[in-house]
């Protein structure tokens, strides 16, 4: 069964971030309305325009969680996480990483926090002496710009067992690119998780924390010229190839791993954007 639970300052910026989108919709249902009097042979086009706006104004973040896991959802200041308590690591983490915030001067704290509010969350101690990193699903590095996202960034409930090889690697040269991608596109939506899917056949420390396979990551610019989105599904290991290697469409993410993402969208957008990948479009920034 899905649980939810918020911190005041989670639902303060969820609080803002509604306000923000709904003032964006009543100034394009405006524009629209204007243009609407201005040529009337054209208001079945607008109608159909508004609701399109309307469908499409929803919480980006939002993601359909495979039944099959179990999932208590977190709402922290900079994130929103699906917990998973049998597997003690997150089903997904989800967040929107804008311009200004990429540009966060927050300095890091490693300091691996135990959320005592989360049953089944794991202990820093659980990854001692494995070989195995603490990594982190929405990286410390977006969260920059609040004193309180960074903190909870080091919360165990949002670290996953990583290969060091992969953690500082190829996991981090998308993270990197990700930030890029913020900076060029206004603001982009980010989810990442482990495949759950997969079979988990290693666990670690006393808390039994499941060991994945894969990774993996979508991103959406939904500010873009046109909105575009990428996955990414990354073995827990090395990557040969690096990041090109592992691009993907993020239907097929949703293949494997059994989410939906994405779904406030109208239909046809996301049906286009899920369906595509360019990677050299992608990583290109300025």
């Amino acid at each position: 069964m899905t649980k939810h639970r918020y911190t005041q300052q989670a639902q303060r910026r969820r609080n803002k971030k509604q306000v923000k989108r709904a003032s964006w919709l009543i100034v394009a249902c405006a524009i629209i309305l204007i243009a609407g009097l201005i040529a009337p042979d054209h208001c079945t086009s607008n109608d159909r325009s508004i609701n399109r706006l309307q469908s499409s104004v929803g919480d980006l973040e939002t993601v359909i969680t495979n039944k099959s896991l179990d999932s208590n959802i977190l709402h922290y200041t900079g994130m929103t996480i699906s917990f998973n308590p049998t597997l003690h690591i997150p089903n997904w983490v989800a967040y929107e990483l804008t311009a200004d915030e990429a540009r966060g001067e927050e300095p890091r704290t490693n300091k691996f926090l135990v959320d005592n509010n989360v049953p089944g969350c794991a202990s820093p101690d659980d990854y001692r002496n494995t070989g195995y990193d603490r990594g982190h699903m929405a990286p410390a590095a977006d969260m920059k710009w609040s004193t309180e996202a960074m903190k909870e960034s080091f919360y165990m409930t949002n670290i996953v067992p990583q290969a060091n090889a992969l953690n500082r690697g190829t996991w981090s040269k998308i993270e990197d690119k990700c930030r890029q991608r913020a900076l060029n596109d206004s603001a982009i939506i980010i989810i990442s998780g482990p495949v759950l899917t997969d079979q988990i056949d290693i666990h670690i420390g006393s808390n039994r924390v499941a060991v994945p396979q894969r990774f993996f990551k979508v991103i959406l610019s939904p500010y873009s010229t046109p909105p575009t989105a990428i996955g990414f599904i990354v073995p827990n290991e090395a990557v040969k190839g690096g990041m090109q290697a592992c691009a993907v469409s993020v239907d097929s993410v949703e293949a494997v791993t059994g989410h939906d993402f994405f779904s406030a969208l109208p239909d046809d957008i996301e049906d286009v954007i899920e369906s595509q990948i360019n990677f050299n479009r992608w990583s290109r920034t300025r």
